[in-house]
């Protein structure tokens, strides 16, 4: 969403998820700007840097911060920004209406919501440096990240895959002029925009017993490893995505006014976009992780399909163009449905053939 604040697509008001009395209206206590410094689970209490306050549950729902790169000069240099919250909006916005030069470190979803939002300074050159192979490696293919990218170059984005970034060039008042590459090539840069994924903020669990591993461990019910602590979005660390996060969220909640609740679906490996009004959607596995599995793609005049199978059960797909049926797709990776000989009609499947009506007249699934 962010992204829409630095086009200006949106304002702040239009991407909020709840009225601005929500606090008031449903009687939260909001404890604004204080850092939470540890978590004392035999006392359950809380602890920030001058108040403690007492919990009978508690719900850790810290969200996760920008992963800054071990670059030189990164962390030190002025006009160097992430884009993870408001204040990071704001500044972008303002350094992109008098700058030149803007180099994005990073290209994978929020990295290229980034370059997106910045089109609207026209006067701006902006790059992209990148360590892997193509743009959106996560969520896409090859292929379909290829024909993004050449859109982005046709409005003189330039792109620099593979890249080795030794350091940021600053001057002596440490305002960043230039990204400098391992092999000599130096960028030049009035701003840089760091978007090399995150790490969930988490720095106070020490001494708590609360189990870790690249994120809070939680099971179905959202608890944690200790009784009546339970965690949600992104400090668990499982995908870092809002709908995920969602419904971790109100598992959590449920479960800790005392009614039963287990997360039923978790299948979060489903990204979509829709950048220069060509939409796609990768559901699953992408790109096969060893030679059991076989792929298949077909090419139409404004469309994409790719398959990665095995043992007639589709295992990830990438749509690009039409994508009328990916919520049928979906489901059939989803549950890992057999579809009988699957590679000979992999793009002949009629998907009513997954439909059943009710006796009261709502259509379901019939697998």
């Amino acid at each position: 969403m962010l992204h829409h604040v630095i086009s200006e697509h949106r304002t702040l008001k239009q991407i909020n998820f709840v009225d601005e009395d929500f606090m008031e209206q449903n009687n939260v206590k909001w404890i604004a700007g204080k850092t939470v410094k540890g978590i004392d689970i035999n006392k359950k209490v809380v602890q920030t840097e001058d108040i403690t306050v007492n919990y009978d549950k508690l719900l850790i729902a810290t969200g996760a911060s920008s992963a800054i790169p071990p670059i030189k000069n990164l962390r030190d240099g002025n006009f160097v920004y992430s884009v993870r919250n408001i204040d990071d909006i704001y500044k972008i916005k303002e350094k992109a209406q008098n700058s030149k030069n803007v180099v994005i470190i990073g290209a994978g979803l929020v990295g290229i919501d980034a370059l997106v939002g910045l089109f609207k300074y026209e006067q701006l050159n902006i790059s992209v440096a990148f360590m892997e192979k193509y743009i959106l490696d996560r969520q896409l293919d090859e292929y379909t990240a290829s024909v993004y990218e050449n859109k982005f170059k046709e409005k003189g984005v330039k792109f620099y895959p593979s890249a080795s970034i030794q350091e940021i060039v600053l001057d002596n008042s440490k305002n960043v002029t230039g990204v400098a590459f391992s092999n000599g090539e130096v960028l030049d840069a009035d701003m840089v925009i760091v978007a090399t994924g995150v790490k969930p903020n988490a720095d106070f669990l020490d001494g708590t017993g609360i189990e870790y591993d690249r994120g809070i461990i939680i099971d179905d019910m959202c608890q944690t490893t200790q009784k009546d602590i339970y965690a949600a979005g992104d400090v668990v660390g499982k995908n870092a995505i809002w709908p995920l996060a969602v419904k971790q969220g109100i598992v959590a909640a449920y479960n800790m006014v005392g009614k039963d609740k287990k997360i039923e679906d978790e299948f979060a490996f489903k990204n979509s976009m829709n950048f220069m009004d060509i939409p796609t959607i990768s559901i699953g596995m992408n790109t096969p992780v060893d030679d059991s599995y076989k792929v298949l793609t077909r090419h139409g005049i404004n469309d994409y399909k790719k398959f990665v199978f095995k043992d007639n059960v589709i295992y990830g797909a990438v749509i690009q163009g039409d994508i009328s049926y990916v919520g049928v797709l979906t489901y059939l990776i989803k549950n890992k449905v057999e579809i009988y000989d699957l590679e000979n009609r992999i793009f002949d499947v009629c998907y009513a053939d997954f439909f059943n009506i009710k006796e009261n007249g709502e259509f379901c699934y019939s697998v």
